[in-house]
């Protein structure tokens, strides 16, 4: 499965930093969402994407948007890098792979590292951009401009 432009995101659920259980359905289909998939807490491109998230996550908020980061990491891994990086948004931890798997998004560089890629959702729940892209500085800005789109055409 891949999920793709005009898709309905399917209802997810996963453990957030905490180790509570984050259920998709409490904001997917109420407003518009960013998910961002990323490799690994800690590394210097994801720490980066992560950062920029973080720096612009008011913007984000002020136009109704919420933020998602997902990766493999464990609970307390996540616990740990939001807390060293104040990153005010969820982290889902998805160990199993289900989420990625659910979502469609592949490994890259020869299928060695779990892929980069941001989805945004708008406010019914439906897919509106998917970016598949190494650069982690170019996530935060492109899912932005989408957001400031999606609330201008309301």
């Amino acid at each position: 499965m891949k999920l793709e432009i005009g898709d309905i995101i399917p209802n997810f659920k996963a453990k957030n930093a905490i180790g509570e259980e984050f259920n998709s359905s409490v904001i997917i289909g109420k407003k518009p969402v960013v998910i961002f998939f990323y490799p690994k807490d800690f590394t210097p491109g994801c720490t980066k994407e992560a950062c920029n998230f973080r720096d612009a996550y008011q913007d984000f908020q002020d136009l109704g948007a919420e933020v998602i980061g997902v990766s493999g990491d464990s609970e307390k891994s996540h616990q740990r890098f939001a807390k060293k990086y104040q990153l005010p948004y969820t982290l889902l931890s998805d160990s199993s792979g289900k989420l990625r798997k659910k979502f469609g998004v592949k490994k890259s560089l020869l299928g060695l590292i779990p892929g980069r890629e941001t989805f945004v959702i708008d406010k019914n729940g439906m897919v509106q951009m998917r970016f598949n892209n190494l650069d982690a500085n170019r996530h935060m800005k492109k899912a932005l401009k989408k957001i400031k789109e999606l609330v201008e055409n309301e």
